[in-house]
């Protein structure tokens, strides 16, 4: 429970330092710097994290009927969220008549999905510290967890598709992503390669260096249109191919990758520093007070000619109003598995979905690298931060639910 609330605090201490950042750099060349270096070492930290992310997934392939019916409910759960934000984002918090406006919906989508994906690091370190690892409800939250990440990163195809338009170079990013999904499926933890923390880091910024190299290399061949790969999913699947030891049984040995140590040391440090760098790049309240919806190209953002003022009331009647939303939205694996478990294991079931973490922090930092900058970011950034800071309310949730009930291993 300690992590998770200097996580928060790392969060918020960002968003500290984003608006103190501008006025520290007089000269424009040297705030440019500032914010690539910035952006590349928050790229590097999601790599990181979007790699272990990846060792998770561990599928037994004879059972892809059962893994079919979990992947719909896991999508069904993070689509829910997404959607109730989203709307919530342009009807309740968008100005009149921008509704009918497809601009800003495609924006709202976007920064909507942060509230798809459950944490999975986050979920499965408090379960195991509950004392719930050999349970149904833990192995079955393992599931959904890891699919609603890989629903959410599979919705970036088509969100990414509504903020540049169609383009054939978005016709190369699909084709790269697709067939990154096929390597993960068909390669699944089957290349024996180095997995501590340096070597891994090493990957990071391998992938990083990648990514942002096809970018610029496509800008300086057309700067109107680029081929951009959000580093969540190659280093996903870099996570999914990579063998890890296994047990008598033959499932993942899940405790070996967690490490203990130097292990377990930096990956607390690296997603600390993510979800500080997730922080710092909030733009500055000026920038959000004056932002507007560009009517004129996809993602872009314009000067309202009279800024609105914050009033940091009403941003946190919104900020819960989201967080309630968010959590809402996750309750459909309550409805489900009635064969499989009593009403109160489901329900814990559907709480155990409330965290969320560093997969929904990346989704943010992938709206904000489109230059979306309105208060509905400062409001999902703040909703991320409070639903960190009660994670380990819903853990003790969970625990009461399933006291005294029938726990299937």
């Amino acid at each position: 429970m300690g992590k998770v609330i200097v996580y928060s605090i790392l969060l918020v201490l960002g968003m500290v330092g984003s608006q103190l950042v501008p006025g520290l750099f007089k000269a424009p060349p040297s705030l440019e710097f500032f914010e690539h270096a910035r952006q590349w070492l928050t790229f590097i930290c999601l790599a990181f994290i979007m790699i272990h992310v990846g060792y998770e997934f561990d599928i037994d392939k004879r059972r892809k009927g059962q893994y079919g019916v979990d992947f719909a409910i896991a999508m069904t759960a993070a689509s829910f969220p997404w959607l109730f934000v989203a709307a919530y984002f342009v009807l309740v918090m968008g100005e009149p008549g921008s509704a009918s406006s497809w601009t800003v919906w495609k924006q709202e989508l976007l920064v909507g999905c942060f509230a798809a994906p459950t944490s999975a690091g986050v979920l499965f370190s408090m379960l195991a510290a509950a004392g719930l690892a050999s349970t149904w409800l833990f192995k079955k939250a393992r599931i959904l967890a890891i699919f609603d990440d890989i629903g959410t990163i599979l919705l970036l195809i088509p969100l990414k598709m509504f903020i540049v338009g169609l383009q054939w170079q978005l016709g190369v990013v699909v084709l790269i992503m697709v067939g990154l999904l096929l390597l993960a499926w068909f390669k699944l933890h089957a290349f024996k390669i180095p997995i501590t923390w340096p070597f891994v880091v090493g990957y990071s910024i391998g992938l990083v260096a990648l990514s942002e190299g096809l970018y610029v290399l496509s800008k300086w061949l057309d700067p109107n249109a680029t081929i951009h790969i959000e580093i969540l999913l190659p280093a996903f699947v870099l996570g999914c191919v990579i063998a890890l030891p296994r047990r008598s049984d033959g499932t993942v040995d899940h405790t070996h990758h967690e490490g203990k140590g130097s292990e377990a040391l930096v990956g607390t440090i690296i997603s600390g520093l993510f979800l500080f760098l997730v922080g710092l790049s909030l733009p500055h309240l000026d920038k959000i007070q004056a932002a507007q919806v560009g009517e004129g190209v996809a993602g872009a953002v314009t000067a309202a000619s009279e800024p609105m003022a914050i009033n940091w009331v009403t941003v946190g009647l919104h900020v819960l109003a989201v967080t309630i939303l968010s959590n809402v939205g996750k309750m459909f694996p309550a409805f489900c598995y009635k064969r499989e478990a009593t009403l109160k294991t489901r329900l814990a079931l559907a709480v155990g979905m409330w965290p969320r973490g560093e997969v929904g922090a990346g989704i943010l930092v992938v709206a904000l690298s489109y230059g979306i900058a309105g208060q509905t970011v400062l409001v999902a950034v703040i909703s991320l931060a409070l639903n960190l800071v009660l994670t380990g309310a819903f853990i003790v949730i969970v625990k009461r639910l399933i006291k005294g009930e029938p726990q299937l291993a």
